[in-house]
């Protein structure tokens, strides 16, 4: 077979997967390229009938990572259990893809003016609400101006700040005309707070848990469990499952053994400590997907003694990254450098890598004035598998610099609410975010309701703005790339790792041949894309 016949071939595999080609015709082209019968036959088992996604069954996870203090308001979305909801009942406008491209939802398409000032946005007239709605641009203007105004208290505030106003061009057109220009205004439209919800008088209904989404809520237990069953008027493909169950189990070992046992399909983080053992067991697959996700430990850059920088840099040289990775991680991670922007990332600007360095971070104690630290360092597992003992590794390495770190242990349930932004250094686990813009908007900017550091630079809220309507590339990788080396060495966060995705399921549960790496379970909507074999 050439190069030509074998492209032809592939092309022939994706379409049979596809349901474009069937059986007998898939065979005929296998003769056709010199494959006998036999071969035909065991290629078209091996990589069409298994990867054909075919509707039934009730698909049931196992999700990390939720509270009873959780809501379906999409302004006050935190947390891992939050967003697979979110992203099962209801739409966007737009999607990142399971090849981690920017993709349609609600819509079909989207155009900016010459510079980037307004975006005219075409709606999917297809498109329902599970009460049987329509769904058009007023429903999409009510949901998004939700995050907006004096007193929304909204995280998705700090990335609809350029918009200046919103208009509707007819029942299917949206219209955002901007202060400045945002080039990556339709990879914003992904932020799992800007859900599309019914409106309603002046605001929208959130409560009812309305959505446009491929499954409709019909039981909601907050932070135990939550049903839902096919939406049969979804306006896009997928929604193989006949019905969606989602049960909170915070405790990652019982996570796995819902898994083990059957009781669940699908789980949304590993036990990492017991990986390797899960990996041999043959009826499990396992997804282990390189992100953006991010550790964070962020530091109250207005408290002390987190407001002296020589302070924040002892800890930062305190900590043994590779060691995290290691003996935490067990390798399923990349070494961070304390930037919030992940090598994959567009923008990514290599800087010379901070070491662990125990003397260095003597040295800047001695320049805030200290022989000795000592601080509260609060973490919780529900969040990340492993995460008190990695504090508890780092309060370890950062002992030869005199530094005392006291590991909290906090409860599971409430940490979003009671803990992060609360207390002034805690563990935190960030999503996968889609370009600088995004993460730096929404916690690295000085007024961003989520500064989980509170960290103020003029000159970084300065580039953030310039940056953020720059359309000649080259220009802005040179803000970016500024940006980067002053959150490295002046701000208030300790950034350790980036995090892969790891996710487990049955082996009779199926996706396509990648998975995005923007959430866990492929994006969040593996209630979607993925099916029973």
């Amino acid at each position: 077979m050439d190069n030509t016949e074998k492209q032809l071939f592939e092309e022939i595999i994706r379409d049979s997967q596809k349901n474009k080609t069937g059986r007998r015709e898939f065979l005929q082209h296998s003769l056709a390229v010199g494959m006998g019968l036999a071969a035909g036959s065991a290629l078209w088992s091996s990589e069409v009938a298994a990867e054909t996604p075919k509707k039934g069954g009730t698909f049931r996870v196992g999700v990390h990572d939720a509270n009873t203090s959780d809501t379906l308001d999409p302004a006050t979305f935190s947390s891992v259990g939050q967003i697979q909801i979110v992203h099962t009942h209801r739409s966007f406008l737009t999607e990142i893809t399971a090849d981690n491209k920017l993709g349609p939802d609600l819509a079909d398409s989207w155009e900016p003016n010459a510079d980037a000032t307004i975006w005219t946005f075409k709606l999917n007239e297809k498109a329902t609400f599970q009460s049987g709605k329509k769904c058009t641009a007023k429903d999409v203007i009510a949901s998004i101006n939700h995050h907006r105004g004096e007193d929304s208290k909204s995280a998705a505030k700090a990335l609809l700040e350029t918009v200046k106003d919103l208009k509707a061009d007819g029942d299917y057109t949206v219209i955002f005309e901007l202060s400045q220009g945002v080039a990556d205004l339709p990879w914003l439209m992904t932020d799992y707070h800007l859900a599309i919800c019914p409106a309603k008088d002046d605001g929208i209904d959130w409560e009812s848990g309305d959505g446009t989404g491929p499954y409709k809520m019909v039981r909601h237990d907050v932070g135990v469990s939550t049903s839902f069953e096919r939406h049969e008027g979804w306006h896009r493909e997928g929604a193989y499952f006949d019905k969606v169950e989602f049960t909170i189990i915070n405790d990652p070992n019982a996570r796995q053994t819902a898994l083990m046992t059957g009781d669940v399909d699908s789980i949304t983080s590993t036990d990492l400590k017991t990986l390797a053992l899960l990996k041999r067991n043959k009826d499990i697959l396992i997804d282990n997907t390189p992100s953006g996700s991010a550790i964070t430990l962020p530091m109250f850059c207005d408290t002390a003694p987190f407001d002296n920088l020589d302070v924040r840099l002892a800890l930062k040289y305190a900590i043994n990254r590779e060691e995290i990775i290691e003996k935490i991680m067990f390798g399923t991670g990349t070494v961070a450098n304390d930037v919030h922007i992940s090598p994959n990332m567009p923008y990514y600007k290599e800087l010379e890598q901070r070491p662990y360095d125990p003397e260095k971070a003597k040295f800047h104690l001695k320049k805030a004035g200290m022989d000795k630290l000592s601080v509260d360092l609060s973490a919780t597992d529900s969040v990340y598998p492993g995460a008190v003992d990695m504090v508890s590794l780092f309060s370890e390495s950062a002992k030869p610099a005199g530094i005392d770190i006291n590991v909290v242990r906090e409860p599971s349930d409430g940490y979003w609410s009671n803990v992060w932004l609360k207390k002034p250094f805690c563990f935190v686990k960030w999503g996968a975010r889609p370009t600088p813009d995004n993460i730096f908007s929404l916690t690295y900017a000085a007024d961003a309701a989520w500064n989980e550091s509170r960290w103020k630079n003029g000159r970084f809220n300065e580039l953030l703005v310039m940056a953020r309507s720059e359309l000649n590339d080259e220009k802005r990788a040179e803000m970016y790339g500024e940006m980067q080396l002053l959150a490295k060495d002046d701000g208030g966060t300790i950034l350790p790792a980036f995090v892969n995705f790891v996710c487990a399921r049955r082996k009779n549960v199926m996706h396509g041949p990648s998975v995005s790496a923007s959430w866990e379970n492929d994006g969040a909507r593996a209630a979607h894309r993925w099916w029973f074999a």
